[in-house]
């Protein structure tokens, strides 16, 4: 039989003491969830159906004694507003949000006032005291107004506790640190009302002095009786923090000099496991908790998991720890709550906030939405199978709406439903109004919501979580109708959020227990499983979350984070103290976002080792691949070769020959599979929209002038019409996009500029006497076939050629480059692997440019060239082919044989079945 637990202990006591009056018998333990495992723990033990004591919680047992109710967080700021606003001088109080940022410190300082037990006015008027001091050196008559005011603050603080104290207890209700004095205060009635009945403090460490006082009344009543859980290898170790306060207790209470002390056990010291497990980043501790599990399953098949415990020291470990443990758990338990910053109907409520937030903050009349907020609602997946908005999220993209005003939005979409309606109405500046929304919004999605599938199950409870989240505010602004700003709204819901979890639902007795490190206390288990300790995760680093200094709070015997460490240090050594098979796991990186120093609760293991433990320290590395990525490699099927012989026919174009080149996966997507990008909103003009926009522009402003020589008033012509053609290019091109500011302005001078460089350049070759006819523009060439014994069938290559023109009796095929290109770039000095380097591409595209329209020329002389809208200075950029110093820039029919040679090359490889289409990784 296994060890008893100590609530097995206790559950003897309670059936061999207290059986004849066990409805007289109150059991006062740490936490709620000890309950369950102490009924548990009774069940096994009784040997007939019995009535079990009354089980509650600490903090249940002080609100019974006080008559008060506890109120939540935020409700807490709310009220203490409200006395605020009551006690303030008009042209001094501060708007809601600015008065949150300082009255949670100051809130729980009171807290830590009241448990403590401490005089308020003492302690509030010593920080007054330290807030002058620190002033000392200024003069009264020379204080400015920012002093003076700072200074009041402290004065006032006294008045702000008691007028709080006065105003919560009249409501019957309070925070924390009030219901402890309060009942403190009415100790002495609720002890004459307890009557026959006895209680039993089990399983308690630190206590406040609220707490120490109504325990010690209450023994010297002889009302009650304490069981503590100590070890005598802490407790007997004047210098271990994990017996600390049980310490402190058995020394100064009266109780102990003359009644035994209950229970000093000695479990620490006996044989255990202790693997100490390092390795890189927190899911690699994922990864080795569930092997643990898997392991452990492997090696007792018949063995049940519910005296494992995996106690995990970060909240954000559990979701890679739930995809880490085996297929073989088939029941687990989770006491910790799913975060709600991470639940779907949050993130859709977040969305939300931020576009009509945004919207009201927006200067006009007209309500104006972005459409990255819009786009995020739409594709949401609580919203985009019921709002029937995929045309209207196409039409966005298409069209380049970059803001959106909300009439435009409804005329886009013709026939919205009643979810698009709670999701896009218009929000004024009544927060109770925009709560009531989301309620109803909540409601049509849980109505949208099935029944049949396990992920719909789980999209309503994650619905409830924020739908009950968002009542509770309307509760609150019901009550609070002087805060009713949007910002505050906004900030107040962030912070309520953040407190509100999913519960998962279990069976706690049943199957592997997943907790964190609070819910452990009062358990033992055989295998304990300790995630993430590093420092500043456990124990937790310190954190000064209060306007009483350190010294003050040693003075006056408040906790300071010593005392927050040895809080820590007993539920830690409380785990392993009857456990036998221990892990813990740890970051080994030091350094990081996610990271600290190994936690010095495993160094205090290593140098205090006990003679019976077998501890044992490991690193564990991932298996890291010896390549990183292994390339894409698609063989040619038959299918594959029909499309590519289809492409044939029609016509390779340059920019498909020079894709094949920079990468032939590319090529494989786009050319054979005919997969486009996907249509998104171009907020800024990408610069390929630029190059569309300059091509246009040339095209529509030269039209009028094909088949005749240029001359200075033709380019004059074009001056004048420059602006009006760029801006209409913009429309067509840009759609609704936004042009007049930004970015974009930018872009649109910029297009302006270029076009007109290109004109001067132009019209200063004309002044230099050159005689320039434009013979085609935008010219798209049907394709011409390549025929080479190589190549097993003719191939066409086909393509656009923005410009050709007659340039003082040579043809001239230009092609338009917003880019910057050098003469470099167009110069061959040899055949050899033309197409095998995408350096190469511009004269690849060049030359099949001339190949395409060589018949059309016959023998004239032909140059084809760039022009470069960033590199004007250097004009007309033709081909040149360098085999020696001398350059050819003419495409003689030496050039063009050799050029179709090596296009041959490239197209065998392209159409060769025994050669797959292999990715490129630079």
């Amino acid at each position: 039989m296994a060890n008893p637990t100590f609530l097995d202990k206790i559950a003897q006591v309670i059936l061999e003491d207290y059986s004849s009056k066990m409805t007289q018998t109150i059991v006062v333990l740490p936490n709620k969830r000890a309950r369950i495992f102490l009924m548990e723990a009774l069940r096994k033990q009784a040997a007939q159906t019995i009535f079990a004591p009354k089980i509650i919680s600490i903090e249940e047992l002080i609100q019974d004694i006080a008559g008060i109710r506890s109120v939540d967080a935020v409700e807490l700021v709310f009220e203490f507003y409200e006395v605020y606003l009551s006690i303030t001088e008009k042209k001094n109080q501060q708007t809601f949000e600015l008065f949150a940022n300082w009255a949670k410190t100051l809130l729980q300082d009171f807290n830590e006032i009241d448990r403590y037990l401490l005089d308020p006015d003492k302690v509030l008027k010593y920080l007054e005291n330290i807030k002058e001091i620190e002033h000392w050196s200024v003069d009264v008559e020379n204080r400015t107004e920012l002093i003076e005011n700072y200074l009041s603050f402290w004065k006032l603080l006294p008045h702000y506790y008691q007028s709080l104290y006065g105003h919560l207890l009249a409501k019957g209700i309070g925070y924390q640190g009030l219901i402890y004095r309060e009942a403190v205060n009415n100790l002495e009635y609720y002890s004459h009302s307890l009557a026959q009945r006895q209680l039993l403090f089990a399983g308690f460490n630190a206590l406040n002095a609220a707490e120490e006082q109504i325990i010690q009344q209450l023994l010297a009543t002889g009302q009650a009786k304490v069981y503590w859980d100590a070890d005598q290898a802490f407790l007997n170790d004047a210098f271990h923090d994990a017996g600390l306060f049980i310490r402190r207790f058995r020394q100064s209470w009266k109780h102990y000099k003359f009644h035994p002390f209950e229970w000093m056990v000695d479990d620490f010291a006996q044989t255990k496991k202790i693997e100490i497990i390092g390795t890189p980043k927190s899911i690699g501790q994922a990864k080795i908790a569930g092997g643990i599990i898997e392991r452990f399953i492997l090696e007792n098949p018949d063995s049940k998991l519910d005296r494992i415990a995996m106690v995990l020291g970060e909240e954000n470990l559990l979701i890679p720890v739930l995809h880490a443990l085996p297929q073989s758990v088939n029941a687990l338990n989770i006491t910790m709550g799913y975060t709600a910053k991470n639940n779907p109907a949050q993130i859709l409520i977040a969305k939300l906030f931020k576009m009509h937030t945004n919207a009201l903050s927006r200067s006009g009349e007209s309500y104006v939405l972005y459409y990255k907020d819009v786009l995020d609602i739409l594709t949401h997946p609580l919203v985009e199978p019921y709002a029937h908005t995929k045309m209207l999220a196409q039409t966005i993209n298409r069209n380049n709406y970059t803001f959106i005003t909300h009439k435009r939005l409804y005329e886009l979409q013709s026939h919205p439903n009643k979810l698009f309606g709670l999701l896009f109405q218009k929000w004024e500046n009544d927060a109770t109004a925009v709560l009531q929304s989301i309620s109803n919004l909540l409601e049509t999605i849980k109505t949208n919501l099935g029944n049949d599938s396990d992920q719909d199950k789980i999209a309503k409870t994650f619905v409830y979580a924020v739908f009950k989240t968002i009542n509770k505010l309307i509760n609150y602004y019901a009550r609070h109708q002087h805060i009713n700003d949007m910002q505050t709204l906004h900030v107040i819901y962030k912070q309520v959020i953040d407190l509100a979890e999913v519960s998962f639902e279990g069976e706690p007795l049943d199957g592997l227990q997943i907790m964190g490190v609070l819910e452990s206390r009062v358990l033992d288990f055989e295998t304990v499983i300790v995630t993430s300790m590093n420092e500043g995760k456990f124990p937790a680093g310190k954190s000064q979350n209060s306007f009483i200094p350190y010294d003050v709070k040693r003075e006056l015997g408040l906790p300071t984070f010593k005392e927050k460490d040895a809080i820590y240090t007993y539920h830690f050594y409380h785990l392993l103290q009857r456990a036998k098979n221990i892990y813990l796991l740890y970051n080994t990186e030091s350094e990081g976002l996610d990271a600290g120093e190994k936690s010095r609760f495993i160094t205090q293991l290593e140098v205090e080792k006990q003679p019976k433990h077998e501890l044992t320290h490991e690193i564990y590395n991932p298996v890291l691949p010896e390549t990183v990525y292994q390339p894409m490699v698609i063989p040619k099927s038959e299918s594959v070769m029909l499309r590519l012989k289809e492409i044939a026919e029609k016509g390779f174009s340059p920019s498909a020959l020079t894709s094949y080149i920079r990468n032939p996966i590319d090529f494989y997507f786009q050319k054979i599979l005919r997969i486009n990008e996907v249509e998104e909103v171009e907020e800024n003009i990408a610069l390929n929209t630029l190059g569309t926009i300059i091509h246009g522009t040339l095209e529509v402003l030269y039209t009028p002038l094909i088949g005749k020589y240029l001359s200075e008033s033709d380019i004059d012509n074009c001056f004048k019409l420059l602006d009006q053609e760029v801006l209409k290019q913009f429309k067509e091109v840009y759609k609704e996009g936004e042009i007049r500011k930004g970015r974009n302005l930018l872009a649109f001078e910029v297009a302006k500029r270029n076009i007109s460089n290109f004109l001067k350049l132009e019209r200063e070759d004309i002044r230099n006497g050159a005689a320039i006819k434009i013979l085609e523009l935008e010219k798209k060439c049907e394709g011409r076939d390549l025929l080479h014994s190589d190549l097993p069938y003719p191939v066409k290559i086909a393509g656009t050629v923005d410009r050709i023109e007659e340039h003082n009796g040579k043809i001239r095929i230009i092609d338009y480059k917003t880019g910057k290109v050098e003469s470099g770039s167009v110069t061959l000095k040899s055949w050899n692997g033309l197409t095998q380097d995408i350096k190469n591409d511009k004269i690849i595209q060049l030359l099949a440019y001339a190949f395409m329209y060589a018949p059309e020329i016959g023998t004239q002389e032909v140059e084809v060239g760039i022009v470069s809208f960033k590199n004007l200075r250097a004009g007309f950029l033709p081909f040149q082919y360098k085999e020696e110093r001398e350059g050819v820039s003419v495409v003689t029919e030496t050039i063009s044989e050799s050029y179709k040679d090596e296009l041959a090359v490239l197209l065998k490889e392209i159409l060769d079945p025994a050669i797959p289409f292999t990715e490129k990784i630079n």
